[in-house]
């Protein structure tokens, strides 16, 4: 068996050869040079080609669907009807018309019906989602739909409240901007199950 030692250095080396780091870093270091840097010249650029290349990787490791978490669930015995919220889970996502970050929190909420989820599953759902080129909306549809047909509830609530780099760094250069985006199913579109999301929602911290 191997020490954790060892194992960290055969992970690293693993990441060194995955063929796709030099494919990736050839292009980061083609953009460099176009913008008008030497990496020959500044040290703080030496190997940025290949740390950009491997962050790649991982921030876009929800492209592997293999990689998308297996909802566990259980019976709901005690026939819980209520609902189940899990909020201020913060995520990081990239915009897939900029490739700069979004990020922000996402509330998740469901009424059971014959199962209910581990919680940490759902934080999971959410960041396999964001790590990928993403819009905060299909990001608020995926992970509602993934709920609605896997555990089949009552219902489903998502909101996603985010602040998005494109908006704050270029373009119309607003800082602090918040986007938010719903998608409600089920029980969730009476009126007075949707309101009690929402009250649920405001009681923060």
């Amino acid at each position: 068996m191997n020490s954790p030692t060892e194992d960290l250095k055969n992970l690293a080396n693993t990441e060194t050869h995955d063929p796709r780091i030099d494919a990736l870093a050839h292009h980061v270091r083609a953009m460099i040079e176009i913008l008008g840097l030497d990496p020959a010249s500044d040290p703080n650029l030496v190997d940025t080609d290949r740390r950009v290349a491997k962050m790649y990787l991982d921030i876009f490791s929800g492209l592997d669907d293999g990689n998308r978490p297996k909802l566990t669930t259980f019976p709901n015995d005690e026939r819980y009807t209520a609902m189940v919220m899990e909020k201020e889970i913060p995520f990081y996502s990239m915009c897939s018309h900029h490739f700069v970050p979004f990020y922000g929190h996402g509330h998740i909420a469901y009424i059971p019906n014959e199962k209910i989820v581990g919680l940490s599953k759902l934080p999971r759902l959410l960041e396999f989602f964001a790590r990928r080129p993403q819009l905060q909306e299909r990001l608020t549809e995926q992970v509602a739909r993934v709920l609605e047909e896997e555990l089949k509830p009552l219902g489903v609530m998502v909101v996603i409240e985010a602040r998005h780099l494109c908006v704050e760094m270029r373009g119309v250069k607003k800082p602090g901007a918040i986007t938010v985006t719903s998608a409600i199913r089920g029980i969730f579109m009476q009126k007075a199950v949707r309101e009690e999301f929402l009250d649920l929602l405001r009681r923060r911290g």
